[in-house]
């Protein structure tokens, strides 16, 4: 085709020299013409020549180029890209399968389901889709290519699905009289695998019937089929499956018709198992029907394939997550009651179960470490063989390798696979496992601040940003933030939630690299940690807890103050607009008694943030210095802070320095607090339990328009939602309950009375709470008390086995179940009618206005009964 192109091109310019020379189009005059004969006679043809060339080289060039180019990508190519760059997009890979299916390529075919069960191991639909396409091709080979993957699936397959597809095959293939014991071993070999299995009833049935259809051309054939009859019913009457009654009764027949006789003693000695079954049965059926829903109907053509969704950790996953939990547990509880000689049994049923767990939940890490558990375990029995322990624990270690392949940035399973090869002594197969997850992470970390950078920041970030790059002089890194701070991301509470996300997956990216660190200062030693710290040094990514960590850890294990100071001292230079940072470090220096550096640190760090940011650090030095410090100090300390925050009452700074551990005296006892019995001693352990760090953490979370809230504005309940129907709402999740009713935390009647009348009572005394809130709650106008409020005031004292249960029941914050309206649910309550059982008619409503009473609708009790007669 090329030569074609360059003739044409020829031609082309052998046309265009040929009107350049011609006379008559461009008619020259005669003294032009003669000079530039005679100027470059020799020259005319030269630049004709050349771009001949030029352009035959030109052709050359580029036609070749165009006939080369690749066609544009098909559909199925940019598919297998999608599906390749998001391996969990379900509907991308359903959509795949359809139009492979639809193009007829074998190889195309064979390629998608290879991928497909690659990205999702065990899907029996898939499989049995892969092995009806190769057996319905026309290869000549696809028997042996059908076996093959007969072999692959089979093994760690622990749905029925796929192995009545295998049953169905090998009786195809082997129908003569001479291959029944093919067949017959094949039967074995699948209910050894799923015969605990509750849908495994027709491979039971058609083995038993298989059985019974074989010849016996003497005595002993007879017996010996009747034997083997008797043993196939006699394993299933004792499994929890559907219609497993009506094979009772088929067996009881059969047992019957043989010996009547014998019959009683075989019926006798299993009916216990039998019953046993059926009461699991039941117990069963409601555990799976929500694990285990009707599939949809499939959006797309082909064959009906089921594949889990990523997770999105919504309500109805959470509740379908839980259901998996209970039902677990169940199964490891041995709800049929199996014998030690039935161990192998019980352990067949309950790994079958883990499988079909993890396959259906691939993308919850928390099924797959209860499977690894559960092997894990499995394998320190000292019961089982040795060669059957090891097979335990590679197969524990294989489900963490396959979760970790599901859920790549799974801490779950990234931390107990670790562990798990820190105690094998792999300590290399370690180090790699915690490479990839960092480098997941860090690709996470990558595309979460692409989508951050892409929308335009708020007018509060960019007023944050400026806020925190002002530092004076004599902070580290003064009037620039440092490359490695998190200021452009780490937002206050009126920021977008996204900032606040990128902020806490940094955080969940430095807890990676602590464990890390951790493994290699406990299994190598020192040296390797501290390598493994240079290296998280040099990610932009490491966040400030990363510093702490490996400071207090050369502190811990070496003692030397001098290089945890070092890596603090480093960590503010590139942190210097984190005030929680210089919080840790300035708690590190009064803990090991340096009060002259502690001083320092305090004087920068006060003067580097803003009061709202920086009072953590006023606080904790406040404390060291009530306690340890002497009293012109706490003085000129307090003076220091009254400037900074002018709106505090003098009184909470000297109660604050008259407290120890929660306890103070002073607003209980001269300013009129009572400590709560349950909820304030609750309250004084958590105060105990925390740090000082923490509790002065708790004093900076209330937000700046605090100010506002001091000041006597009063917040008004809301208003109540408004009803709603019934049914609304309930196909929001796909599992589980329907999603719960939002109610906004309104206050209290009490508590509304309250806030204008002054209070009623004297309120349980919070160590935690605010003074300005104290002063609010305590002082207020004059109430007008009522005889109703004075009943009120009295209190109301429990029972004691009341008290009791109520102290049983776990604290309110453990709910997670619906929120009932009270109003509502009393008002049902009011307007219910309850039947009697003791036979005493509820009394009606009373009637209201003239006419006729209403009927009286309670249940009839007779002429005899013991309650009043009937109104008529």
């Amino acid at each position: 085709m090329s030569e074609p192109m360059l003739r044409n091109g020829s031609s082309e310019l052998a046309s265009d020299t040929a009107s350049l020379g011609d006379p008559d189009k461009t008619q020259p005059t005669q003294d032009i013409l003669d000079v530039l004969r005679q100027l470059s006679t020799s020259q005319q043809t030269i630049p004709n020549s050349q771009s001949s060339e030029n352009l035959q080289q030109h052709s050359q060039v580029i036609e070749p180029a165009a006939s080369q180019q690749d066609p544009p990508p098909s559909e199925w190519d940019l598919l297998r890209a999608q599906v390749r760059e998001k391996p969990a997009d379900s509907e991308k890979w359903l959509k795949l399968v359809e139009v492979a299916e639809d193009s007829g390529d074998f190889e195309r075919i064979n390629e998608t389901y290879e991928a497909l069960l690659e990205a999702y191991p065990n899907t029996s639909s898939a499989q049995i889709a892969y092995i009806n396409h190769i057996l319905d091709s026309a290869s000549p080979s696809k028997y042996q290519y059908a076996e093959g993957l007969f072999k692959r699936f089979l093994k760690t397959s622990p749905f029925v699905d796929l192995w009545k597809y295998y049953l169905s095959y090998v009786r195809k293939m082997n129908s003569g009289p001479n291959t029944r014991e093919t067949v017959r071993k094949a039967y074995e070999f699948a209910l050894n695998h799923i015969g605990q299995d509750k849908e495994a009833t027709e491979i039971w049935t058609d083995y038993i019937q298989f059985l019974k259809a074989g010849e016996s051309a003497t005595t002993w054939d007879d017996g010996h089929k009747m034997d083997s009859v008797r043993k196939a019913y006699q394993r299933a009457v004792q499994i929890p499956m559907d219609n497993v009654k009506r094979i009772w009764e088929e067996y009881q027949e059969f047992e019957n018709n043989l010996n009547k006789i014998t019959a009683k003693k075989f019926i006798s000695d299993l009916s216990v198992a039998h019953m046993q079954a059926r009461t699991v049965l039941n117990q069963l059926q409601e555990h799976l029907t929500v694990l285990f829903p009707p599939l949809p109907p499939p959006k797309v053509k082909g064959p009906s394939i089921y594949i889990p969704r990523a997770t999105t950790f919504s309500a109805g996953e959470k509740a379908l997550v839980g259901r998996w939990r209970i039902y677990l547990k169940w199964e490891e509880s041995n709800p049929l009651e199996l014998e030690e000689k039935d161990r192998a049994t019980l352990q067949t049923r309950i790994q079958g179960v883990y499988r079909k767990a993890v396959v259906r939940m691939r993308f919850f890490s928390e099924i797959w470490y209860m499977a690894y558990v559960w092997n894990i375990n499995q394998s320190n029995d000292p019961s089982l063989l040795e060669a059957k322990r090891k097979d335990k624990k590679d197969e524990a270690l294989s489900l963490l390798e396959r979760g970790i392949e599901a859920n790549p940035a799974s801490f779950l399973l990234n931390f107990a696979y670790a562990e798990a090869q820190e105690a094998s002594k792999s300590f290399g197969d370690v180090h790699t496992s915690f490479t990839k997850f960092l480098e997941v992470l860090r690709k996470e970390l990558d595309e979460l601040e692409s989508r951050v950078n892409f929308s335009p920041p708020s007018s509060q970030e960019s007023a944050v940003a400026v806020d925190r790059t002002d530092a004076p002089v004599g902070w580290p890194n003064a009037g620039s933030a440092s490359q490695n701070s998190s200021f452009n991301s780490q937002t206050s509470d009126g920021q977008p939630p996204k900032n606040k996300e990128l902020v806490e997956r940094r955080t969940e990216y430095g807890l990676a690299w602590i464990v890390y660190m951790r493994f290699a200062r406990r299994a190598e030693n020192l040296k390797s940690a501290r390598a493994i710290f240079g290296k998280s040094r040099r990610d932009r990514w490491t966040p400030w807890q990363v510093y702490e960590a490996a400071a207090l850890m050369e502190y811990h294990c070496t003692k030397a103050t001098d290089v945890a100071m070092r890596i603090f001292e480093k960590g503010l230079e590139n942190f210097s607009d984190e005030a929680e940072f210089a919080l840790k470090y300035l708690g590190f220096l009064i803990s090991i008694n340096d009060d002259s550096n502690a001083r320092a640190l305090f004087e920068r760090a006060v003067n580097s943030f803003s009061p709202e940011r920086a009072r953590p650090i006023w606080e904790r030095w406040a404390r060291y210095e009530y306690q340890f410090g002497n009293l012109e100090a706490a003085q000129i300390l307090e003076k220091r802070m009254s400037d900074a925050y002018p709106n505090d009452p003098p009184i909470k700074r000297f109660a604050a320095r008259h407290e120890y551990l929660g306890t103070d005296a002073i607003a209980h006892r001269d300013l009129g607090f009572v400590r709560g019995s349950s909820t304030g001693s609750s309250r004084s352990t958590n105060g105990v339990a925390r740090t000082d760090t923490q509790q002065s953490l708790l004093a900076n979370i209330s937000p700046p328009s605090s100010q506002q809230q001091i000041s006597g504005s009063v917040v008004k309940r809301p208003s109540s939602p408004e009803p709603r129907r019934r049914d609304e709402g309930r196909g929001g999740s796909e599992y589980g309950p329907p999603s719960k009713r939002q109610r906004g935390g309104s206050p209290t009647r009490s508590h509304d009375r309250e806030r204008w009348d002054g209070p009623q009572r004297r309120r349980p005394f919070d160590p935690s709470a605010s003074w300005s809130d104290r002063d609010r709650s305590r002082d207020g106008p004059p109430m007008r008390r009522h005889d109703k409020d004075r009943e009120e005031d009295k209190g109301f004292v429990l029972p004691p086995v009341l008290s009791y249960f109520v102290g049983q029941l776990p604290p309110p914050a453990n709910f997670d179940g619906p929120i009932f309206r009270t109003d509502d649910l009393m008002q049902v309550f009011r307007n219910a009618v309850i039947p009697s059982s003791t036979g005493i008619r509820p009394r009606s409503p009373p009637h209201r206005g003239g006419g006729r009473p209403p009927p009286d609708y309670s249940p009839y009790t007779g002429p005899g009964g013991s309650g009043r007669r009937g109104r008529y």
